[in-house]
């Protein structure tokens, strides 16, 4: 076992946590801790947002079917928030609705003409690799995403690579910037800089309130992701994954 490796198997020892790091080329560690397997597919639901909604809304804009500044109210002929709201506003959590993402969601779906899970599949998942990941109803109301730590490799170390499909470069680029500028806290879309640290040093994360995140630094090449319910084990964790 690496010095690294065993540093975080330290941290993580009294969790059940699965994570992964890496670059552009892939992914350089991996493992788990308790009950966890790392070659399972675990639910990931808390980060479906940039699992699934981001990259079908960046493809959209991409292709010219959706522009970020422009009220919705254009893209529907009913069901749309009133005050001109954008899905810029959306995407940076400053517009004054509620259910930001499910509105969103339903937008991009209007204008995908599919579901945005067919439509992440087939656009972004499986173009990566990414075989394994799904929703699964699991018999219940609730879908379920579910993806494996080497799926979520490959999206990461995508958006580190140079590759400009399935993602857009320019859809990676404008997101992972300060979207809000004064307003605190800093945001990008859908992505906001890691807590505690200089919006300027290009570390970017999801996260979810239950304890699971992802982060991104693609100006050098590196990656990270952790699942856990123990929200209090993230900050240390980035900080082993991203040493200063």
């Amino acid at each position: 076992m690496t010095a690294q490796l065993d540093r975080f198997a330290d941290l993580l020892r009294s969790a059940d946590a699965a994570w992964a790091v890496g670059d552009a080329h892939g992914t350089r560690d991996a493992g788990a801790v308790g009950p966890i397997r790392q070659d399972s597919p675990l639910d990931v639901t808390g980060l479906a947002a940039v699992l699934t909604l981001w990259p079908v809304v960046g493809h959209l804009v991409t292709e010219g079917a959706l522009r970020l500044h422009t009220p919705l109210s254009a893209y529907w002929d009913h069901h749309h928030p009133a005050g001109g709201t954008t899905a810029h506003q959306l995407l940076t959590h400053t517009a004054a609705v509620d259910r930001p993402g499910a509105l969103l969601g339903a937008l991009a779906e209007h204008l995908a003409g599919e579901p945005l899970a067919a439509f992440a599949a087939r656009h972004v998942w499986a173009p990566l690799g990414m075989h394994r990941t799904g929703y699964d109803s699991g018999g219940t109301a609730r879908a379920v995403l579910r993806s494996t730590l080497d799926d979520l490799g490959r999206f990461l170390h995508h958006l580190c690579e140079p590759a400009d499909t399935p993602v857009a470069r320019t859809w990676i680029a404008d997101s992972l910037r300060i979207r809000t500028g004064e307003l605190a806290p800093a945001r990008g879309l859908l992505w906001h800089p890691a807590a505690h640290t200089d919006p300027r040093s290009g570390l970017w994360c999801h996260a979810d309130p239950a304890g699971s995140a992802l982060w991104v630094a693609p100006r050098e090449g590196r990656w990270a992701v952790l699942l856990t319910r123990t929200p209090g084990l993230r900050e240390a964790f980035r900080n082993l994954a991203f040493p200063a």
